[in-house]
């Protein structure tokens, strides 16, 4: 049952009702909104959207609510300052970009085919005036005081809250009503910083159907899922370099294959519960072997994979570990120019001219890679054994660069140790 799955596998935070076990024996309409703030998703966004695949995939139908409203005004929840406002032409450039990643995730075809809409629908034939008599007499500000995510910012006298951003727990709340109303969709699914907005809307279905000559009598539920955070206690999704998102043209198949990979054992069995569709005895199972040889990181390859290859297709996984195998092993000549400069990408670079190839020799080099302090440094270090070119151990401290080091005529790969890499790009 999938309430039992979704227990075991830690993605259950709050429920509203002591009886949500029942709401999943029959198939059921439910809906997950996202924020329109970027023209992509990051891997913050898995949670959402690999569970609302599991909701699928066991027969519930479900709604993707884009906030082509709600966008323009920004949710507090979760956040420590104010949202920079967005204009409505950016804003239906974002819904573009992030519709193109949910259709990896969630199916959009047959009976229980995905619906997306989007909130400006029916948010733009308000007026100010009518949504204050319709929604807003519903809650006292009492009520909306009592919320975490305005209480937080209140409480912050510095920043506080706009009435802009006060107002969004009533815009969302209203979002539920109408997706019930019309679709009959009946839960809500969020991130536990949506406790505030997801009781709110069902609050406000209950108070609207008391009002009319509603026949729907059927409970409305909200489920959240814990927020994801790495060990650190920052937010998931974000590597050194900024956002992981989850299209190949913002972040590299090599680079979201290593992030995963990189995750801390103290998280990984976590992270595979909440991602992965491997079942859960499997998963502890696999735990129970990594932890007799961690340096393998077999947990995190097992993720890795699974999530390079949803998102990204199999050809390109297979792409990122032949990569990284020729990383490991040394034979970066298998890789062609555009993944070797990806697997670098990190790496510091540095460009020099081709005129220089037969007349500079190797320790300059590694003086202007910035892996040597001094050209008698860098002998030092090569006399040490500690200096690598393409992978490949340098002992003669007095190598000339010739073209035919170089891959691809104009690539050089140079190491100092384990891990000190520069890529030097010969133009």
């Amino acid at each position: 049952m999938l309430y039992d799955e979704l227990k075991n596998r830690g993605l259950i935070y709050q429920e509203t009702t002591e009886n949500m076990a029942e709401w999943f024996k029959s198939p059921r309409t439910f809906y997950c909104g996202f924020d329109p703030s970027f023209d992509c998703l990051h891997v913050g966004s898995l949670m959402p959207l690999i569970t609302m695949r599991r909701f699928q995939q066991v027969g519930h139908k479900p709604i993707i609510l884009l906030g082509g409203a709600t966008g323009m005004i920004g949710d507090p929840s979760g956040k420590s300052l104010e949202r920079q406002l967005l204009d409505k032409d950016v804003i239906e450039q974002n819904i573009f970009g992030i519709r193109q990643v949910i259709e990896k995730f969630i199916d959009l075809k047959g009976p229980q085919g995905a619906m997306i809409v989007n909130n400006a629908t029916w948010m733009e034939k308000f007026s100010y005036i009518e949504f204050l008599r319709d929604v807003g007499k519903h809650f006292s500000v009492n009520y909306m005081l009592g919320k975490e995510s305005v209480k937080n910012r209140i409480e912050n006298r510095e920043q506080g809250i706009s009435y802009t951003e006060f107002s969004y727990m009533l815009l969302q709340a209203y979002d539920f009503y109408v997706l019930n109303k019309n679709y009959n969709c009946q839960l809500q699914l969020g991130g536990s910083d949506q406790w505030g907005n997801i009781t709110a809307g069902a609050e406000l279905i209950r108070r609207m159907r008391a009002g009319s000559n509603s026949t729907n009598k059927d409970e409305v539920v909200g489920l959240t899922m814990p927020l994801v955070t790495k060990e650190d206690g920052a937010k998931f999704g974000k590597s050194e370099s900024g956002n992981v998102w989850l299209d190949g043209r913002k972040t590299r198949p090599y680079q979201f294959y290593q992030f995963f990979i990189r995750i801390a054992d103290s998280e990984i069995v976590k992270m595979m519960k909440y991602f992965s569709a491997m079942p859960v005895e499997e998963i502890d199972a696999l735990a129970v072997e990594s932890a007799k040889a961690p340096e393998k990181r077999i947990v995190q390859q097992a993720l890795a994979r699974e999530l390079t290859k949803l998102i990204h297709g199999d050809s390109e996984l297979q792409k990122v570990e032949k990569a990284t195998q020729a990383l490991f092993n040394g034979e970066l000549r298998d890789l062609d120019k555009p993944m070797l400069l990806e697997v670098f990408s990190e790496a510091p670079s540095i460009k020099m001219s081709k005129s220089k190839l037969g007349v500079i020799d190797i320790a300059e080099v590694l003086v202007e890679a910035q892996l040597a302090t001094s050209k008698g440094m860098a002998r030092k270090d090569i006399q040490g054994g500690g200096i690598y070119m393409n992978n490949e151990r340098i002992d003669n401290e007095e190598l000339i660069i010739k073209p035919e080091h170089l891959f691809y005529q104009s690539v050089l790969i140079l190491r100092k140790g384990k891990k000190s890499y520069s890529l030097v790009l010969f133009v």
